[in-house]
């Protein structure tokens, strides 16, 4: 086995090491991003927490954060279209990891929202990414997990 590569990036969260094996490719970018392409997913703090940094690797001040929605909703479900599936090189369902960007106003973490009409759906053993627009679901773009 040979060493893992890795490089050091600037985050939002100070420096950090990121595996290159690690990084994933959003070949279309994300919504409104569309020329950021590579991201680095990092754990906000040590421990058991749904949150994770989407960090983007070219750009230090460019980091989503990030959340598990099962960790909220049990039955939340993502739909995609071939197009998607293609895109992500998917073979298996077990290949796909769902994510939802979170928005914590300062000092109001009670309000804090998930948009569920947004989902980023990567596959991780190819570690390809894609945003995938729900406009049909009837899911909120502001979900507080608190009150539901």
């Amino acid at each position: 086995m040979g060493k893992e590569r890795t490089k050091k990036i600037m985050t939002r969260l100070g420096e950090r090491e990121v595996s290159l094996d690690g990084i994933v490719y959003f070949p279309r970018g994300l919504i409104g991003l569309e020329d950021k392409r590579e991201f680095a997913l990092l754990s906000v703090r040590e421990g058991d927490s749904p949150f994770l940094l989407l960090q983007c690797v070219t750009d230090p001040g460019l980091g989503l954060l990030v959340a598990d929605p099962y960790s909220f909703l049990e039955n939340y479900d993502v739909k995609l279209e071939n197009l998607d599936r293609k895109t992500l090189k998917l073979t298996s369902i077990k290949q796909l990891a769902v994510l939802v960007t979170v928005t914590i106003p300062q000092s109001r973490p009670e309000e804090t929202t998930l948009n569920l009409q947004g989902p980023i759906v990567i596959n991780t053993e190819a570690r390809i990414g894609v945003q995938v627009p729900q406009t049909e679901s009837g899911y909120p773009t502001h979900y507080n997990p608190i009150r539901g």
